[in-house]
């Protein structure tokens, strides 16, 4: 076996983005959506439901992404204890998510410029999203109450934000009406984040944590204030029954669409090593076979004057000597003093 040190010009890093289709289906649009009742039924159940790719309990069917809600007064669901006021699944995903959206538990989420006390979250499912939320991508249609209200297709607004909102979960985009990236053409200057006076903007996209927070305000405003009149259980007393979770209500407008468009983008990371076979090196076998044991003589007069050799496999080793990584050659390249050989290994991470 031979060694060779690699020089520093031998290594190059790249890194490309890739983007692809985030629903397992394949597709780039969701458009038939399923949920569990045993998840439903169970204690989970409480604080959000799982969306899945198909009705079916065979392999095949997995999450696809998550509906919660959270009110900082508890508003929308039922209370841990009835003699405790606001404390409730809903209260809890609202803390959650200001530990893990904002960093502060004090510091209340505002959209646009107005001040909310709830939301609607979609985590994506960390299998789907990969590293990120693909820009541009997002297409996401939600039905109106009524077929008077219509229906509202939302995007991120990442191709007309002058510079980008960081907080603690990273990237922050304001959610405005239009499809994969593109704004509505009804959008002015004025309303190019899809902020109105009375409710904030439509939401926030979080491509780095693979979040959506949808303001149920702009939802639930009148049509000719840019709302679809959305109506959930969110406004009521914090003690009142709830006979409908909000979650469950937006996921009835969302699957009534049948439009989800989402796609992930990862970035991919390569070593690209040039290993370098010179005319005078690796002309010789290593193989113990082709040595006489007794006298240390090649055994084969053939090899001495016009020794060939075959390069098969290169293995990448560090200073210790213990082999980190094997390449294998589609087919045995001949070397010999009249040769030299270049191979390019690709490392990818």
């Amino acid at each position: 076996m031979s060694l060779v040190r690699l020089d520093p010009q031998d290594i190059v890093v790249s890194a490309d983005s890739i983007s692809s289709t985030l629903w397992s289906t394949g597709n780039p649009t969701l458009s038939t959506f399923f949920t569990s009742s045993v998840q439903e039924a169970g204690s989970s159940g409480d604080y959000y439901i799982n969306v899945y790719n198909t009705g079916s309990t065979l392999s095949g069917s997995f999450v696809q992404f998550a509906i919660a809600y959270g009110n900082s007064l508890g508003s929308g669901s039922v209370n841990y204890n009835q003699a405790v006021d606001g404390k409730s699944p809903s209260s809890t995903i609202y803390g959650q998510y200001q530990d893990l959206v904002i960093g502060d538990e004090n510091t209340n989420f505002i959209f646009g410029t107005i001040t909310s006390s709830e939301f609607f979250a979609i985590p994506i499912d960390r299998a789907r999203y990969k590293e990120k939320i693909f820009l541009g991508s997002l297409s996401l249609t939600i039905k109106g109450p009524t077929a008077a209200s219509g229906s509202i297709t939302l995007t991120d607004n990442s191709a007309y934000a002058s510079s980008v909102q960081f907080n603690e979960a990273g990237r922050v985009y304001q959610l405005i009406t239009g499809s994969q990236g593109v704004r509505s053409t009804s959008l002015t200057n004025n309303t190019a984040d899809g902020y109105t006076t009375t409710s904030g903007s439509y939401g926030w996209v979080l491509p780095d944590i693979g979040v959506i927070l949808l303001n149920p305000k702009a939802l639930s405003a009148p049509t000719s204030s840019g709302g679809i009149g959305f109506v959930y259980s969110g406004s009521a007393s914090a003690t009142g029954s709830v006979n409908e979770a909000p979650f469950t209500t937006l996921y009835k407008a969302i699957s009534g669409s049948g439009n989800f468009k989402l796609n992930s983008e990862e970035t991919i990371t390569s070593d690209y090593i040039f290993v370098r076979a010179r005319n005078s090196e690796f002309n010789y076998s290593s193989n113990p076979s082709f040595i006489s044991g007794s006298t240390g003589e090649v055994l084969y007069d053939s090899l001495i004057d016009n020794p060939q050799t075959y390069i098969t496999t290169i293995g990448l080793y560090n200073d210790s000597n213990e082999l980190l990584a094997v390449a294998k050659l589609s087919r045995p390249l001949l070397k010999d003093f009249t040769k030299e050989a270049l191979v390019r290994v690709k490392l990818d991470f």
